[in-house]
């Protein structure tokens, strides 16, 4: 059996995830905030696709592979198949995506948030999973069922909260709050899934196919990272929330003043 290692570089790793998770959660609450003071239009579903960019691919794709760049285990290297590991962070923003617009749109409000939970707590579980299929070393990995199935529970949990925040807070101060209580839980899920791993190696002079994380996992999150500074100064040069709904109200008066009058009641024929 291999030593696992989950925190290689000491704390950074962990502290620099939570702090994407947050950023990263924080940022969708704002992207959905706009998006629910809009009533229609393709104005309203872009903003749904940043809050899953936001939340999917920062606040639990850069998460989590923040946090892998922690990870290591004795005795061998640990490399990435690219094709999975780039369909894990497509897999964290379709679900993110699915579950808001399930839980958005729609009567029965309650059972639209639990659906939309379940659907993206088991898609942000899939992808966690997904993305640690995708790691290559010497030997083989091995899951403990209970922690497995903690995480999973962990993650719709987890999904289900998120989505509450995302549709109900309100204010810069419960927007903040949520996003800290969001990183709580995302990094829970993840090292929870993690604490389930235990490695068998194989014979020491085994190659390992795949891209090292240097050249591969760390550029990526650049990348992304660099996106969400876009979408920092996306949503501090929109209108807020109360701003958009102003304007709505401005011009439904001006349209209702704007409406020819009829003759007034008891004129003289």
């Amino acid at each position: 059996m291999g030593h696992i290692h989950h925190f290689s570089s000491g704390p950074l790793t962990p502290l620099l995830a939570y702090g994407m998770s947050c950023l990263g959660a924080a940022l969708g609450l704002l992207c959905t905030s706009r998006a629910r003071a809009l009533t229609g239009g393709p104005s309203r579903w872009a903003w749904f696709a940043l809050a899953a960019i936001s939340i999917g691919g920062t606040g639990i794709w850069v998460m989590h592979f923040v946090g892998m760049l922690g990870f290591s285990v004795e005795g061998t290297p640990v490399r990435y198949d690219v094709p999975r590991t780039v369909a894990s962070l497509g897999v964290a923003v379709a679900v993110v995506a699915a579950g808001l617009v399930t839980a958005a749109t729609g009567r029965a409000r309650l059972a639209r948030l639990v659906t939309g939970g379940v659907l993206t707590g088991a898609g942000v579980a899939g992808m966690h999973y997904l993305g640690m299929s995708a790691m290559n070393l010497r030997g083989s990995l091995e899951y403990d069922k209970v922690y497995v199935a903690a995480s999973v529970a962990i993650a719709v949990v987890a999904a289900t909260a998120a989505l509450w925040f995302a549709l109900n807070v309100r204010g810069p101060l419960a927007t903040a709050g949520a996003a800290l209580v969001m990183g709580v839980a995302v990094c829970g899920m993840h090292y929870t899934g993690m604490a389930a791993l235990s490695a068998d190696l194989g014979a020491p002079d085994q190659d390992v196919a795949g891209a090292a994380t240097s050249s591969f996992i760390a550029p990526l999150i650049t990348g992304i990272s660099l996106f969400t500074v876009v979408t920092l100064f996306i949503v501090a040069l929109s209108p807020t929330e109360d701003e958009i709904r102003e304007d709505a109200d401005f011009d439904a008066r001006l349209a209702r003043l704007s409406q020819p009058r009829g003759p007034r009641d008891g004129a003289a024929h």
